[in-house]
Formats: structure tokens, C-alpha cells, sequence
């Protein structure tokens, strides 16, 4: 946690200010090849328009394996009450931590 939730704390923190470079630092080039600026631009447009930015986010769960880590957290939004899982799934490849995969839903 001491890795992944600065990981996460970096991709909620550039998707609020909509900084594209920030968001992708430490996504694998797969990752990177899709979240595009365009992409990245159009979800943070259309996010914050319905929900506002994010806000609270609480742990739920870890599953561990010898090689990658899946995070879930309850994470919530400025203009809405429901609850949204947030989540973020970090591999390690040639000794570095790459994001294969995040999302909020």
C-alpha cells in the first residue's frame, strides 16, 4: 500500500487538474496507447460535468500475487452521494511497477 496508494493518489489528483502527462506516468505502454489526451480530456470532461471530482476513498480490499496487486477502494465524488468502486491493478515487469489497469466505477 505504501507503493500502490500514492499510485492511486497521483491518477485521481491529475484526472481532477486534467493532466493528461501526470495521469499516464506510470502506466505500461499498453495503457498509455489507450488512454489517449483526447480520451483522457473527453472522461474528465464528462465526469466532473455529472459527478464533480473525486473526494473520499476507502479501502476494501487486496489480492496479492507474486506478481501484480489488485487494489479496491469505495471512492466517492463532490456532487453525488452514491458510492463508486475505484480500483487499480499494478504488474511488475523488467523491476519496475507499471499500472496495467485502473478504473472508477
Amino acid at each position: 500500500m505504501a507503493i500502490v496508494s500514492p499510485m492511486m493518489d497521483n491518477l485521481m489528483q491529475a484526472s481532477t487538474e486534467r493532466d493528461h502527462a501526470r495521469h499516464i506516468r506510470d502506466f505500461s505502454d499498453n495503457m498509455k496507447a489507450i488512454v489517449t489526451k483526447e480520451n483522457f480530456d473527453q472522461q474528465c470532461q464528462e465526469y466532473q460535468e455529472r459527478l464533480g471530482v473525486f473526494t473520499d476513498r476507502v479501502l476494501v480490499g487486496i489480492f496479492k500475487k507474486k506478481k501484480d496487486v489488485r487494489v479496491f477502494w469505495k471512492q466517492w465524488y463532490s456532487k453525488s452521494d452514491d458510492e463508486y468502486l475505484a480500483f487499480i491493478h499494478v504488474m511488475k515487469r523488467d523491476g519496475k511497477l507499471e499500472v496495467v489497469n485502473a478504473s472508477v466505477s
